[in-house]
């Protein structure tokens, strides 16, 4: 494949790489602490632990609470975030342009997340995507989720591309470990959501890129293996 060819295939992590869904967990997160007579929490706050999931969210939003009863308070997390889907949260900045150019280019993208399915499907319909994206993994599509590098071999498998051929694209570590044990190329995602002790340099991804926009280029994305 020339070097500066755009990828037969991307992977998409949804939480911090695609969609900037933060304010719709805030939100959800905010209905738990009312619920208890709490305030609600800024934003910037709750932001970084977005992409660790919703024992992440929980736990940093009753830090004095056991793990038992945060473990406890997932379902209601998460339907609360089921109402509140979609009715906050963005894109980030230059995906739709990207998302445009690999399509122009030819090239198939999906989405493999460790949200679970049901509500990553709810999302498919906001954003237009139904027809747009060829795979979606959940985080409990599979009996095993990322790090694990089985849901992206599961999502190439499923569009008919060798993970080698697929590059992975995600603002987590846990996304870059899944795309290494994978065999596939993968992207930092630096525009997505990150704690304060995170070094994205230490995952040892294939390339970092500052913005989504960036990705129109075909020149910045990873050469497959």
């Amino acid at each position: 494949m020339p070097a500066h060819a755009f990828p037969r295939a991307v992977l998409f992590d949804l939480d911090g790489t695609l969609l900037d869904s933060a304010p719709d967990m805030v939100a959800a997160i905010d209905a738990m602490r009312a619920a208890r007579g709490q305030p609600p929490m800024p934003l910037d706050q709750l932001r970084p632990h977005v992409s660790k999931g919703a024992r992440a969210m929980v736990a940093a939003a009753f830090p004095h609470v056991d793990d038992a009863q945060r473990e406890s308070w997932i379902p209601e997390f998460l339907g609360h975030y089921e109402r509140e889907l979609g009715r906050h949260g963005r894109l980030f900045d230059g995906v739709d342009a990207m998302l445009s150019a690999l399509e122009a280019a030819g090239s198939t993208w999906g989405i493999v997340t460790n949200k679970p399915e049901y509500l990553a499907r709810q999302l498919m319909p906001v954003l237009g995507w139904e027809q747009r994206c060829a795979v979606l993994i959940g985080g409990d599509t599979l009996a095993r989720r990322k790090p694990d590098p089985l849901p992206l071999t599961v999502a190439a498998e499923r569009i008919g591309i060798e993970p080698s051929q697929c590059i992975y694209v995600g603002d987590d570590e846990r996304d870059i470990q899944a795309a290494r044990a994978a065999g596939m190329p993968s992207v930092v995602a630096l525009w997505g959501y990150r704690l304060d002790g995170d070094d994205p340099v230490a995952w040892q991804g294939d390339v970092m890129i500052e913005t989504a926009g960036e990705l129109v280029d075909a020149a910045t994305w990873p050469v497959p293996r």
